[in-house]
């Protein structure tokens, strides 16, 4: 009996350790029943929509970084092109000031004749008053 008793105990550890691992679950796995068939469509149909919108905001979001290439395209043109426009009138106002350097001693001599001519238009009306008064005592020499 002794021997018997002794496989026996063998038997009930063994058997003990089987149902240990076979009936507890893991602790730190969860087991869920699968979800309905509905709910997984519902699902893939929500990551469809989902991934359709996130592909229609990247859509927008590349047109709106298009638009500013462009933009920026356009602006650095139209820079350019107002760069040159200053380079022309800076050179225009360089020779602009060259000719006026040219002409200031003529433009000097114009004020100078000018200053004769309003002198000289003085003497005329001092001469013409003089002239007159001299006309009026030769009248009044003449009467008597």
């Amino acid at each position: 009996m002794a021997d018997s008793s002794g496989t026996e105990e063998t038997k009930n550890i063994e058997s003990s350790q089987e149902t240990s691992t076979t009936e507890e679950p893991d602790v730190g796995v969860e087991t869920n029943p699968p979800p309905p068939p509905d709910v997984v469509e519902l699902c893939r149909e929500t990551f469809k929509k989902t991934a359709e919108y996130m592909k229609g905001e990247l859509e927008g979001t590349i047109e709106d970084y298009k638009l500013l290439e462009t933009m920026n395209k356009v602006t650095v043109s139209k820079y350019s092109e107002m760069k040159n426009s200053a380079t022309e009138i800076g050179t225009s106002l360089q020779e602009l000031n060259e000719k006026y350097k040219n002409l200031q001693p003529f433009l000097d001599q114009i004020d100078q004749i000018e200053d004769s001519v309003s002198t000289l238009e003085q003497a005329a009306y001092k001469l013409d008053a003089y002239s007159k008064r001299l006309e009026a005592k030769f009248k009044a020499l003449e009467k008597r």
